[in-house]
């Protein structure tokens, strides 16, 4: 992917040079409760002890954390001003409406969403409730090292992916996904979470498409890797690494095949008025 030397976008939030955050804060009774609950369940009362400075600290002052200006999180920016520039056009013509762009929170360790704390061994998530994405950039070596994806167009497909939930959610999609969740077993709300994964990689196609078609920036070497990337972050191959076998029922975000079908179709239609065939057509 030719990346360098474009322009990148400004809604980023860097809060590498913060640290990691720290678990728990706050203290007077609630810790107190904490940490007898803590004890009750099993746990040594001294690493109990020892866990109170960090349970028991004071919520931290911080001010904005100072952005640091390496390779790395100039690609993501980039990425990121691609997807604006995708979107910003493509959501008035097929939805109507005026396209507002996420912000990326770039974090080391631990983070705090409006969604909860989080750590980096999750992942890379999008938290609906505050409309950004948060990656810890040791992902994309756990994602080269232990899952064999290397290659800069595979890490562009990680945050093409997590902007695709945004997409969702400006559409009201994953408001409405969520508000099921009380009336369903969690069997049928993993098939359901499935479908928005798959949609999600549906709409990361569509990016791509756009981006190969009109800036010129992508060939067929980084489709591969997008697609091997989406292969190695199946449900069943990571199951299958982990436990050594697989559980459909278990999936939560679609198999390998299904993953990079679903990528694929959005990079041949390049439409994202198709994004609801995820939910009709596939069936996991």
């Amino acid at each position: 992917m030719r990346w360098e030397g474009r322009r990148q976008s400004q809604n980023v939030e860097d809060r590498r040079s913060q640290g990691a955050a720290p678990m728990f804060v706050g203290g007077g009774l609630l810790t107190i409760l904490l940490m007898l609950f803590l004890m009750f369940i099993g746990m040594d009362p001294m690493q109990v002890a020892q866990m109170a400075p960090e349970i028991t600290a004071p919520a931290p002052q911080r001010g904005p954390a100072k952005p640091l200006n390496d390779e790395m999180s100039q690609f993501v920016r980039v990425v990121l001003a691609d997807n604006e520039d995708v979107w910003s056009k493509l959501f008035p013509q097929m939805f109507g409406g005026r396209y507002s762009p996420p912000t990326l929170v770039l974090f080391t360790g631990r983070v705090s969403s409006a969604c909860g704390m989080a750590s980096a061994a999750a992942g890379p998530f999008y938290c609906p409730l505050d409309r950004k994405v948060y990656i810890d950039l040791a992902f994309y070596d756990e994602l080269k090292r232990r899952f064999g994806a290397p290659g800069d167009f595979a890490q562009a497909y990680v945050i093409d992916h997590e902007i695709g939930h945004h997409v969702q959610n400006q559409l009201g999609i994953s408001e409405k996904v969520q508000s099921m969740r009380a009336r369903m077993s969690e069997r049928d709300y993993n098939k359901l979470s499935v479908r928005m994964e798959l949609q999600a990689d549906f709409l990361a196609g569509v990016w791509a498409h756009h981006v190969a078609r009109f800036a010129g920036t992508v060939d067929e070497d980084d489709i591969r890797e997008a697609v091997n990337a989406a292969a190695a972050i199946g449900d069943d191959r990571i199951q299958r690494q982990s436990q050594g076998y697989v559980v459909p029922d278990a999936f939560t975000h679609g198999s390998s095949e299904q993953r990079v079908r679903w990528f694929l179709y959005g990079l041949k239609t390049g439409d994202p008025r198709l994004m609801d065939r995820a939910f009709e057509v596939d069936n996991p």
